[in-house]
């Protein structure tokens, strides 16, 4: 889960800066999260928007 919700961090971020179409955000991990180590799986997704799965080799 997200610590902050999707809409409010875009929010936030456009108050500074400009976003356009294929703009990324990239939003770190919490406290407490382990590495990414090789073989693991890392899913994200945007409910109405689809998901997307790395597997890291």
């Amino acid at each position: 889960d997200m610590i902050w919700p999707v809409a409010d961090i875009i929010a936030e971020l456009s108050a500074y800066v400009e976003l356009r179409p294929g703009d990324l955000i990239y939003t770190g991990t919490p406290a407490g999260v382990g590495r990414i180590v090789r073989g693991d799986v890392v899913e994200g997704g945007v409910d109405g928007v689809g998901t997307i799965a790395n597997r890291f080799l």
